[in-house]
């Protein structure tokens, strides 16, 4: 297999209550963890994911994070492939993301552990 999908996000306005539709319906363990809420996907059952609330476009999305050694590499490919850099590789304490939109405008998340 190629590169693995390792993280998922839901986008919303209201985190709250995005948090409670998705703990109440799927048994979620959501924890608010600063501007998001983790999904934990206790153990071997998924894979982890987030809810924010951006508070600016996009308000409502679903998207994957793949993880890639290196994030501009990954950017500059998708762009030669018809697809945009949406947002520059960004450094938070667990690693660097970015996101991509592939030529249809599918928001796509890359991700890289701090190692």
């Amino acid at each position: 297999m190629g590169r693995p999908v390792v993280h998922f996000e839901i986008g919303c306005r209201d985190r709250a209550r995005t948090e409670r539709f998705f703990a109440e319906l799927f048994d979620w363990n959501i924890t608010t963890s600063g501007p998001a809420a983790m999904i934990d996907a206790e153990g071997d059952q998924g894979i982890d994911g987030h809810i924010s609330s951006l508070g600016h476009e996009p308000h409502h999305y679903v998207t994957i994070y793949v993880e890639v050694d290196d994030l501009e590499w990954h950017i500059t490919r998708a762009e030669r492939l018809g697809g945009k850099r949406l947002v520059p590789p960004v450094e938070i304490p667990t690693g660097r993301f970015a996101w991509i939109a592939d030529p249809d405008g599918n928001i796509i998340g890359l991700w890289t552990p701090k190692r």
